[in-house]
């Protein structure tokens, strides 16, 4: 994106003053200031445009002076996406250029106030509203996208956005934001991306009762409709695009593993809260552990939070440790997860099947404290066990508080905190809290961005662990590769080379994560990995077939 504007040579359709409209309002084709003189005469631009011809570093200048000027961070968004919808050539320079600026803008934490403005600072049409009331027209719906070649979808039904809950149609934000990086950082043309909401109404009764609310008004669909709704939807992708790969975003947990676990073997599919966010924890883990100086095998990890975001981050550190030498037991064995009603054990009986493989055995913790309830609390289990690992995706703010800290910092020289809940009012812990309940010891990533924390002389970095590191180099990976599928395999690839990229594996006062500014190189990095797994599947998979013995 950085290379100057190609010349556009379709010639004008409509006459000149026709064809030069056109141009300027097709976000893909329009250059603004930097038309050529020549360009100008031969698009019927003359006039329309002023005279002085700009180069593209010239019109970032001026477009980073505009966005300089806002006061607010929605209006910086809103700036973003308005310039976005008119010159996408300089949005992509403007947002490479300004990278770690801009990236927070576009996608989290403030595309949070987006999701939840959409309807009050809605501009122009960007992707597609897949409403239930039009399910029986949804291959007519994909057919009207705006272009035809689609390599990369985004879609979300809006019901979990990031912390911030249902958001009906306005989830729509959430794919616009990412796929906005797939181009940015993983080179995916933006024409060939395609973002999509599942409009099944919403439970929001603040949306429902906004006069300017822009979704289907209806209490959210649900049960076995909804499944077929969903049915539907894919149905109509494997007809329309059966090549493109299809990004699930922000659906709540009792239906994101289902929907993976129903598609992912018929089309080319993965979930980003599950997968990818286990990935960049992996890669983030993966540095902190370097620093430790010990193996990934023995480390305690205990989660604060249970759903399907939780779960994807244990499966990819389980499978980790068996790789690393344990067996599946003894791996298991080695997770403490604890949801709402305390900690995951083999006694409850409301465990979900996934939820149920890290039950904890009861005799480990038969003579442990236990509240009113019979629950077993965070406080209780890091008073109990020699927790390395503290991971929280909970969406409760606060709940990593000072006297359970210290209790972890009390037994362990260099404890892992990962704070992951978004937005930043959800997160478990605040940094610089962090580091200064463990005397700076803390290895601390966390799920929004954090500045720097100074510390007894020290200024020490705070990794974000964002799944921006992980989700766009897939993509490219995938599509590079023309793989079928997207596997745990090729996932755990992803993830290992976000370790290997760690700045604290060289400098242990280093970040746990690569600096945005990196981020493209170690996207190309994470995608050739991707490709290189998803051709060894494939080629274990022929040799399979082959030698059947």
């Amino acid at each position: 994106m950085r290379a100057q504007q190609r010349k556009h040579s379709t010639p004008p359709t409509r006459g000149a003053r026709a064809a030069g409209t056109e141009v300027l309002n097709l976000p893909l084709m329009n250059k603004g200031t930097a038309f050529t003189e020549d360009e100008r005469s031969d698009l019927g631009l003359q006039g329309l445009l002023p005279p002085h011809v700009e180069t593209l570093d010239e019109q970032v200048t001026r477009a980073y002076e505009a966005y300089a000027r806002k006061t607010d961070d929605l209006e910086r968004h809103i700036y973003l996406r308005a310039l976005q919808d008119t010159n996408e050539v300089l949005f992509y320079r403007l947002l490479l250029d300004h990278i770690e600026e801009m990236t927070p803008m576009v996608y989290t934490p403030v595309v949070a106030l987006a999701c939840q403005q959409f309807s009050h600072i809605y501009r122009r049409p960007r992707g597609l509203f897949i409403s239930y009331p039009l399910r029986d027209s949804i291959p007519t719906l994909l057919r009207n996208r705006p272009n035809p070649a689609v390599d990369v979808i985004v879609v979300t039904d809006g019901e979990r956005i990031l912390g911030i809950g249902d958001q009906g149609a306005g989830g729509l934000g959430i794919p616009i934001g990412k796929l906005s990086l797939y181009t940015a950082i993983g080179g995916i043309r933006p024409e060939r991306t395609l973002p999509i909401v599942l409009d099944v109404g919403t439970n929001n009764t603040e949306r429902l009762e906004d006069p300017e609310y822009l979704g289907w008004r209806h209490e959210r669909v649900t049960g076995q409709t909804y499944y077929d709704f969903v049915d539907q939807f894919v149905q109509a992708v494997k007809q329309e695009l059966p090549n493109v790969c299809l990004q699930w975003e922000d659906f709540a947990t009792p239906h994101a593993r289902p929907i993976l676990e129903r598609y992912r073997d018929e089309l080319l599919t993965f979930n980003d809260d599950i997968q990818s966010t286990a990935a960049v924890a992996l890669g983030a883990i993966s540095g902190a552990i370097g620093v430790t100086g010990k193996r990934l095998r023995d480390q305690e990890i205990v989660f604060l939070g249970a759903g399907s975001a939780a779960i994807g981050v244990a499966d990819y550190l389980r499978a980790a440790m068996v790789q690393d030498g344990l067996s599946e037991p003894e791996a298991r064995g080695r997770f403490w997860l604890i949801d709402k009603d305390g900690l995951l054990h083999s006694g409850r009986t409301d465990l979900a099947p996934e939820q149920r493989v890290y039950a904890q055995r009861p005799e480990r913790v038969a003579s442990w404290p236990r509240t009113s309830r019979g629950a077993i609390g965070l406080a209780d289990v890091i008073g109990q066990i020699e927790a390395t690992v503290l991971i929280g995706l909970s969406t409760v703010g606060g709940a990593f508080a000072e006297p359970i800290v210290r209790e972890m910092a009390r037994k362990t020289d260099r404890p892992v905190i990962f704070p992951l809940s978004n937005p930043t009012a959800n997160s478990e812990a605040a940094a610089e809290d962090l580091i200064r309940w463990t005397e700076g010891r803390a290895l601390v990533a966390a799920g929004s961005p954090y500045a720097p924390v100074k510390y007894d002389g020290r200024s020490i970095p705070i990794a974000q662990c964002n799944n921006v590191f992980i989700f766009p180099a897939v993509g490219l990976g995938v599509v590079a590769s023309g793989a079928r599928r997207v596997t745990d395999g090729m996932m755990l690839a992803a993830g290992r080379v976000l370790g290997d990229y760690s700045p604290a594996r060289k400098d242990p006062s280093g970040s746990l994560l690569p600096r945005l500014r990196d981020v493209r190189a170690v996207a190309r990095a994470i995608a050739t990995a991707v490709g290189l797994e998803a051709q060894r599947a494939v080629a274990a998979r022929v040799r399979f077939l082959r030698n059947p013995e």
